[in-house]
Parts: C-alpha cells; structure tokens; sequence
C-alpha cells in the first residue's frame, strides 16, 4: 500500500516522519509525554474516544490487561502505571505503532507493559486476559472490528470485562448489538463527546 492510500492499520507504514509529543496528565499529579508520528492513529493527540475509554476501564491490580490495536500506547501505558503490579500486553498491526508504543512505555517508567506487533490476538498466542480493551479500526470494516470482537471473547478468563470505543454516528449502535450477541450481555459505562464505550463481560 503506498502512502497516499495508507490508513493507520496498515502494517509497515511508508508516510514521511512527522514526529510529535503527546502530553497526558494523570490523577497523582506526574505528566506522561508520548512520542507519536505519520502513519499511526491519531497521531497528533489523545482522541476523545480514547479518553473515553480510559475513564471507563475499571481494573484491578494484579489483573492482567490487554489492549488491543494500541497505537502509541497510551491506554496500556495509563493501565500499567496506574496497576504496576498488573502485566499489561500491547498489540497492534502497525510496525511503527508498536516501536512508538515501546518507546513510550520506557520513556514513562511502564516496566509491567509489553509491546507485541501482529494481527489481533494472533500475537499474543493462547494468553488469556481478565480485562481486554480497543479503540477499533473502526476505519478498517465491519467484519475487522467484529473479528476482533470474537477473538477478545476467546481471549478472556471467566469473568473478564471486554471494553471497546466507537463514534456514535459511526456504528455505536451496530457495534453495540454484535457485542451483546457475541457475550450475550453489554453496558455503557461512558458516554461523551459523541462517543459510546461498550462493555460485555465473559
């Protein structure tokens, strides 16, 4: 794909650098400064959806997180620094993604987070989480974002939360009802800003 037509799932991006700094404040009062790029969503700040999901996540320390499609990984950064005792995973299909969201974790001190490139939960093989998270490529079709729906049902330990984001004028709803068919139960714990985080539980 070349770079004109790239979308920020596409697997080895070829856009021209345009680094930029990303700056998060947490609830303990430190700063969190991320590094992002071309090539990679949202690369010149926090998206309101991903701020969304943030607020919506409950975890506990000690859970095991995944997040999903993490771009430059501030929502597994956020969970492993607020559970450090938490082993917290980070996918996504996009190479330069990964190499931001590696560069993140270590720049702010996530030593519980790992970065693993590939797609879906193909990469992290037969580990189950308690608690999985996405901001879907909403961008990338229907039968993506459902696919990654059904491989994060697999993908969870009895009992575990699944989370995911949309617009909702772009297929909260439709994403809503494949979600409560998949686990046979969903919620929204947070709506705003014209997005709808939805909630199932295994």
């Amino acid at each position: 794909m070349y770079a004109l037509a790239e979308q920020y799932f596409t697997p080895s991006p070829t856009s021209r650098h345009e680094r930029r700094t990303v700056y998060y404040p947490m609830p303990d009062g430190r700063e969190l400064v991320f590094e992002t790029d071309a090539g990679v969503f949202s690369k010149g700040r926090m998206d309101r959806g991903t701020l969304e999901l943030i607020k919506a996540i409950q975890g506990e320390d000690g859970e095991s997180f995944l997040d999903l499609g993490c771009g430059w990984g501030p929502v597994g950064i956020i969970a492993a620094l607020l559970q450090p005792r938490s082993e917290v995973w980070m996918v996504d299909v996009n190479e330069r993604a990964c190499e931001l969201a590696r560069t993140n974790a270590r720049a702010n001190g996530a030593r519980n987070a790992a970065v693993v490139c590939g797609d879906g939960l193909s990469a992290v093989g037969d580990r189950t989480f308690d608690v999985i998270a996405t901001n879907p490529p909403i961008r990338a079709g229907k039968s993506v974002v459902y696919r990654l729906v059904e491989e994060a049902r697999d993908h969870l330990n009895p009992g575990g939360r699944f989370y995911a984001v949309a617009r909702t004028k772009q297929g909260a709803g439709s994403l809503r009802a494949f979600i409560c068919a998949t686990f046979g139960n969903a919620d929204e714990p947070e709506i705003g800003g014209g997005y709808r985080v939805i909630r199932a539980t295994r």
